[in-house]
């Protein structure tokens, strides 16, 4: 005996919410299992950033996929407070990306300079302007000044989507997902606690997509460990988001958020002393009095990662129907909202953007 639906989504992260809450908003009617727990999850132990421009890389296509995202919840978070009573406490102040010498300031002017080529409003500061804005900032080259971005509280987030879920008349179940099923060259369902049957399935479980069984390829989507830590804000130091290479001080409500690692350490969430160490070394380098008190918590999250650094987001090849929403690495919350209109897009079979062809999954197996 089966329950059927529209569409079913295993996992109820970021990215798993935001699909649901997209395709229940058009009346599919759908189901959300999520394995559930407190431990791993990649949205547990987000900074939640919406930071595109301060973090852009070399792909172009990533870095419209963020900006794209990044608005898009200028509309989702006010949508979102109105159905569901919940802030997601959308940020939008500004994020800088401080260089403390010189090879620094110099690939950051770079990246201000292609970003202003393509319209973006990103700013270059000098030494003397970083001083003036945050004079309690160790010595800086520089700084990287993107006023658009910002953050938000990836777990006001996901309770926000997740309840708009609920409310649509769709269904969320803490479920872990054992195995997809097919049918021929389409897939019909899945194996958890119970069997369901639907006319989708898209996969969103994050660093354990990979795990389950009845996949049609082997998916390369691995755990990369990443830990944080919390203290409380300096008294009389206004919010700010600061980054300074691949490490960063959050504010948010009275804590200063900090972080973080890139681990291979398979699904071991653990905090360790080595990478707590390595948080704050980096940290005070840039900002001493940020990071003045004792941390009053540490924690870990799993971030799903695949070979080349790139989201899978798209169909899977050889069984219809079958969808992938996994592999957002550092990225996930940034581009939960833009990922989750994609794939609706995609399942109406409507047209995409020709950049989101970097991310079909069917790049894994070419070779």
């Amino acid at each position: 005996m089966s329950t059927s639906y529209d569409v079913i989504v295993i996992g109820g992260g970021a990215l798993g919410a935001a699909c649901a809450r997209e395709l229940a908003h058009e009346g599919r009617r759908v189901l959300v299992l999520e394995r559930g727990g407190e431990i791993g999850q990649a949205w547990r132990a987000a900074a939640g950033m919406l930071a595109p421009e301060i973090a852009a890389g070399e792909h172009e296509a990533l870095y419209e996929l963020g900006v794209a995202s990044r608005e898009r919840y200028g509309e989702l978070a006010p949508t979102l407070r109105d159905s569901t009573g919940i802030d997601i406490g959308l940020w939008r102040e500004g994020i800088a990306r401080v260089a403390v010498d010189e090879a620094e300031a110099e690939a950051l002017r770079t990246s201000v300079a292609w970003q202003r080529q393509q319209g973006r409003r990103s700013d270059w500061l000098d030494a003397g302007e970083v001083r003036d804005r945050w004079p309690w900032i160790r010595s800086a080259a520089g700084a990287h000044w993107a006023p658009l971005d910002g953050a938000l509280d990836p777990s006001r987030l996901v309770a926000a989507l997740l309840a708009d879920v609920t409310r649509l008349g769709s269904t969320v179940r803490n479920e872990t997902v054992r195995k997809v099923e097919r049918e021929g060259d389409r897939v019909v369902g899945v194996l958890a606690d119970s069997r369901y049957t639907a006319d989708d399935v898209i996969v969103a479980a994050g660093a354990w997509s990979g795990r389950i069984e009845g996949l049609p390829r082997p998916l390369s989507v691995e755990p990369v460990r990443g830990q944080m830590a919390a203290l409380p804000w300096p008294e009389g130091v206004p919010p700010i988001i600061l980054f300074q290479n691949d490490s960063y001080v959050v504010a948010r409500g009275r804590e200063a958020l900090i972080g973080s690692t890139m681990e291979f350490t398979g699904f071991d969430t653990s905090v360790s002393e080595a990478g707590q160490q390595r948080i704050w070394a980096n940290v005070r380098n840039v900002c001493p009095t940020a990071v003045a008190a004792r941390p009053t918590r540490a924690w870990a999250g799993l971030r799903p990662v695949t070979p080349d650094g790139l989201p899978l987001i798209g169909p899977a090849p050889d069984l219809a129907h079958l969808w992938y929403a996994t592999g957002h690495g550092r990225n996930g919350i940034l581009l939960a909202a833009v990922t989750a209109q994609l794939l609706h897009q995609m399942i109406r079979e409507e047209p995409v953007h020709e950049h989101v062809r970097v991310f079909d999954p069917a790049r894994m197996w070419q070779w």
